[in-house]
């Protein structure tokens, strides 16, 4: 499928009211972790010390809506929380998973064991994305699989733990994505097959608004602060190796076909940076060459904290006092330009060194 296409499918989706997302009255939040404190993946706790206990989401918000259980879940038998982060100008979502569990069963190879699955639809395209819906049902199912399964929006089976075999196996067609520079994954348990036991999964992915089978045609999602994503899970518990099915499917968008529909997923809004690690003010600004040949560049303020003014410094002799100027360079050259602001909190200031050139 070409990316004009899943675009017009997603467009579609809008227009036709598919982005309502499931439990509309819910909105959870993920955590954005300073440049300075980004999560080791090493299946550690510690690094998670400073999330305030109301991103985690605990057992208490899942379903079972395939076994009859509802929210009825006992936790002496399974007992999950998670917890997401993200961090500002990178395209990864983290996860900590814990989950203890009175049975673990990870003794087959293949996937009748226990999984977390996760469900990610970053750009909140909605609609389906499985082979099974794809629209044109005449269309081969395989064709259907490389066409359009996990295209738009990206399952993950997360195995839990894994012994012998990947850590996830990804139901689409861009096994790729759960491989790095895309995704990594690390765990802590001391239990066997059959045992009970906690288990620690540390993980981060990327998300992607167009994922085909070739890893270089894709597009990866934008995450930008304060906007909402579509994501779910689901723990399908398995507690009998001599079984091929599980014992519930507890999901968090309390609808079973999360697993195959974006629009079935719940929100997730991307948390600015908690206030205890902000700067009271912070100059940053960025740019954009407009037209080289006349050497035309646009700067863009995007300074932290409360700014009352703007000193700009362009390198070239000329400076500004507004917030988004534009500039026309009279030379060919690499400049070094400054910003500086000041505000009630005081003043900062921020250099590019050449990054500007024109010629």
């Amino acid at each position: 499928m070409k990316p004009f296409l899943v675009l017009t499918l997603a467009v579609l989706g809008h227009a036709g009211g598919l982005l309502a997302l499931e439990r509309p009255d819910v909105e959870f939040k993920i955590f954005q972790f300073p440049r300075d404190k980004i999560p080791r993946i090493d299946a550690k706790t510690d690094d998670w010390a400073i999330v305030p206990d109301s991103f985690t989401i605990g057992t208490d918000q899942l379903s079972d809506t395939v076994k009859g259980h509802g929210r009825n879940i006992d936790p002496s038998s399974l007992d999950v929380k998670v917890t997401v982060g993200w961090v500002k100008g990178m395209p990864h979502l983290y996860f900590l998973y814990e989950a203890f569990d009175n049975y673990w069963d990870f003794a087959r190879a293949g996937r009748y064991n226990d999984i977390f699955e996760l469900v990610v639809d970053a750009d909140l395209s909605g609609g389906p994305f499985i082979k099974t819906e794809h629209p044109y049902k005449k269309l081969d199912q395989m064709k259907a699989h490389f066409l359009f399964h996990g295209l738009h929006a990206q399952n993950y089976h997360i195995m839990t733990p894994h012994e012998g075999q990947d850590w996830a196996f990804v139901w689409g067609s861009q096994p790729w994505v759960k491989e790095l520079p895309w995704a990594n994954a690390a765990y802590a348990y001391d239990f066997k097959p059959g045992e009970s036991g906690k288990l620690i999964l540390e993980f981060w992915i990327t998300p992607f608004d167009y994922a085909p089978p070739e890893a270089a045609r894709a597009v990866v999602s934008k995450l930008v602060e304060n906007e909402v994503i579509g994501m779910s899970w689901s723990i399908l518990d398995y507690d009998d190796v001599n079984k091929e099915d599980y014992e519930g499917f507890w999901n968090l968008s309390h609808k079973t076909t999360m697993y195959g529909n974006a629009s079935d997923l719940v929100a997730f809004r991307l948390m600015p940076l908690d206030e205890r690690f902000r700067k009271p003010i912070d100059a940053r600004w960025a740019f954009r060459v407009l037209d080289m040949q006349r050497r035309l560049v646009a700067f863009q303020d995007m300074s932290e904290g409360d700014v009352t003014s703007w000193k700009w410094d362009f390198g070239d002799g000329s400076s500004s006092a507004e917030q988004h100027p534009l500039h026309a360079y009279g030379q060919a050259g690499e400049y070094v330009v400054t910003l500086r602001v000041e505000g009630p909190a005081g003043s900062s200031r921020r250099t590019k060194v050449r990054d500007v050139a024109v010629h």
